[in-house]
């Protein structure tokens, strides 16, 4: 498939994938043609590696936004991983510019195990 333009991005947890690939995979029941290879191999990995459902993905997201010294793509990526223990938290902003206090990983995790 050949994509000419981009008619809108946003980030998604892959719990709303999850979802969003259903949604196709229902309405391509339908026809009589097999879901095309990544097709399957999207939804799989979807269904594999999501965590619990996609509203609950979103107020995650969305709560974590609200902190200091954070951004939508981590928030995201937090989302979707559900970290456990501060070493996987910073694992995850290995790649920033800053470190976080023992505070702003207990108020992430705060909010993960919440979730």
């Amino acid at each position: 498939m050949i994509v000419k333009k981009i008619l809108s991005e946003e980030l998604m947890t892959l719990s709303d994938v999850r979802d969003a690939l259903e949604e196709i995979r229902l309405r391509r029941a339908e026809e009589p043609e097999e879901l095309g290879y990544e097709l399957r191999r999207a939804i799989k990995h979807a269904d594999i590696f999501s965590q619990g459902a996609a509203t609950e993905s979103r107020k995650m997201r969305e709560e974590l936004i609200g902190l200091e010294k954070m951004n939508p793509e981590i928030a995201t990526k937090i989302a979707d991983v559900r970290p456990k223990t501060k070493d996987e938290i910073r694992a995850l902003y290995a790649k920033e510019r800053f470190t976080l206090s023992d505070e702003d990983l207990d108020a992430i995790l705060d909010i993960v195990l919440r979730g």
